[in-house]
């Protein structure tokens, strides 16, 4: 089975993010970069059915050089081969960024694509989406559960909906987005950091591929969320007097009572 996974390098959750002076991106010097966690899902997802119907599977992103750190992650995991897309002038929304993607994928053989149901930088949660449709395959969103059948022939999925749960079987090809619980991302092993250094990375220049890097959407203003009021002490001599207290500032104060 031919498995491609499509991956995005967003800044580790635990940085503290700055609008720089444009007010339309934010300050990179000081961040730390990482593969998007949903990523991870997609990534583990298509090393267990390698596991189990051998093949490879091909970790695909456009960005600028320091992506190549996030795809060398994914080749420590045990991904076979890398494809990096080098885009470093445009800022790509996820219509950019499929298209991009989409153009080195239909080189690569492919039965199954894996991306992570959002970003969490961006959280536009459409790359998956506009992937599919520029290959002109299913794609199955928000999955938590994938079974592919033994001769490799359709997948059935599994998708969290409102409290129930809803199946769903395609033909091969089809795109994956992968949701949290779908598996628990391995961690890359020494031997498999070590691998990964000798593993083949394809660079492509988007001329290259027949496409010209572009957005459809533009940021016109980054706006940083209203600061937190501070928080209140509530004064009292016992745990009685406190509780009457907080229940009096919850009903004049704040009207939640």
């Amino acid at each position: 089975m031919e498995i491609v996974v499509c991956l995005k390098q967003v800044p580790d959750t635990e940085s503290q993010i700055k609008i720089s002076g444009d007010k339309k991106s934010i300050e990179t010097g000081d961040i730390k970069w990482v593969m998007n966690p949903y990523d991870e899902y997609a990534v583990e997802e298509a090393l267990k059915l390698k596991e189990k119907f051998k093949g490879s599977v091909t970790v695909v992103s456009a960005g600028p050089a320091r992506v190549v750190e996030a795809l060398r992650t994914a080749l420590a995991m045990g991904a076979d081969k890398a494809i990096h897309i080098e885009v470093d002038t445009v800022q790509l929304d996820s219509y950019g960024t499929a298209e991009l993607m989409a153009a080195a994928i239909k080189e690569v053989p492919h039965d199954l694509i894996f991306t992570g149901q959002r970003a969490v930088d961006n959280d536009q949660t459409s790359t998956g989406a506009a992937l599919a449709e520029f290959l002109g395959i299913p794609q199955l969103s928000l999955i938590t559960k994938v079974d592919v059948a033994d001769d490799a022939s359709k997948v059935t999925v599994q998708r969290p909906v409102e409290g129930q749960t809803l199946v769903i079987e395609s033909s091969l090809p089809a795109l994956i987005t992968a949701q949290k619980g779908l598996n628990e991302p391995r961690y890359a092993s020494l031997p498999g950091i070590m691998k990964a250094k000798r593993k083949p990375m394809d660079k492509k220049d988007p001329g290259a591929l027949g496409v010209t890097p572009s957005s459809k959407s533009e940021v016109v203003q980054i706006i940083p969320p209203p600061e937190r009021a501070a928080g209140k002490i509530i004064d009292g001599e016992t745990a009685e007097e406190k509780a009457i207290e907080l229940v009096r500032l919850l009903h004049d104060e704040a009207k939640l009572v």
